[in-house]
């Protein structure tokens, strides 16, 4: 048992999503601020999840030098339930809210996009959530749907943002459905538009389905975008013209760890309730 906290926690957020298990390590200092030590991201690949996320996190800790004993939290979100090794569990909309906080102070809300749905989460100055709104449309707006079009195009994932911003006249698709969407990009194809018009048309079209979400949920000001696809710059300028050219009051952001946001999240989650723990008198590590 322990009455307080140290000032200093070795904590561990790992957030475990459809496609893919993001792990993050970081030294909490409480009010004096947090730092990430470690950050990685791991593709699961049609592997069994479980054994990702143990096989993933003991190649983390190797990496960092660090043995699995010295965390005071191991925190987990999404499917991070699996991991028996972890110490508690948070919710996916929260450690989002806490991750996007820290990674940019000023956001107010998050649009996190992952490979089957989207969501966005409106946040006070202190990631606490008062409102959000995810996708309830089917997989054409979501990231393995980008993966399944990639494919048929021929192309890598990573290169889908950098086509998308040489597009000249970007062909609409208005399909809502994942395989009708993906009939319109065969039929694009047989009449000869340029990949980089096909694919601008998708993150058009997906952009304008992204920002009804940001609407709906009454976001202001700066939104930052998190999950798997927040490294498509493709996708995020689409965003940033769907929002001018919609008139919302909202300034659309990306940031190099956007990706990690949920884990970021998650960890600084873990190491505010270790704090509560030790301070109600209870053992924590």
């Amino acid at each position: 048992m322990s009455e307080s906290a140290p000032e200093r926690l070795l904590v561990a957020g790992i957030d475990v999503g459809t496609s893919a298990v993001k792990i993050v390590f970081v030294e909490d200092e409480g009010e004096a601020g947090a730092k990430v030590l470690l950050g990685q991201r791991e593709r699961i690949r049609r592997r069994d999840p479980q054994q990702v996320v143990s096989l993933f996190f003991d190649a983390c800790l190797a990496e960092a030098g660090l043995e699995r004993e010295a965390f005071d939290y191991i925190a987990t979100t999404g499917e991070g339930e699996m991991a028996p090794f972890r110490t508690g569990h948070f919710y996916g909309m929260t450690t989002h809210a806490r991750g996007g906080l820290f990674l940019d102070p000023e956001a107010r809300a998050v649009l996190d996009i992952g490979a089957l749905h989207a969501r966005a989460i409106l946040m006070d100055e202190r990631a606490k959530v008062l409102g959000n709104r995810m996708t309830s449309q089917c997989a054409s707006g979501s990231g393995q749907f980008l993966e399944n079009i990639c494919r048929y195009l021929g192309i890598t994932i990573e290169e889908i943002g950098p086509l998308s911003l040489e597009a000249d006249k970007p062909e609409p698709c208005s399909s809502i459905c994942a395989v009708l969407a993906e009939t319109d990009v065969i039929n694009m194809v047989s009449r000869g538009i340029s990949t980089p018009n096909i694919i601008k048309g998708i993150h058009q079209s997906m952009a304008g389905r992204y920002l009804k979400l940001v609407s709906s949920v009454g976001a202001r000001g700066t939104v930052l975008v998190t999950g798997g696809l927040s490294a498509d710059v493709g996708l995020v300028a689409a965003l940033r013209e769907g929002a001018e050219d919609a008139g919302l009051d909202a300034e659309i952001r990306t940031h190099p760890d956007s990706v990690l946001a949920g884990a970021l999240g998650t960890a600084l989650w873990g190491a505010f309730r270790a704090r509560k723990l030790a301070a109600s008198g209870v053992a924590f590590s």
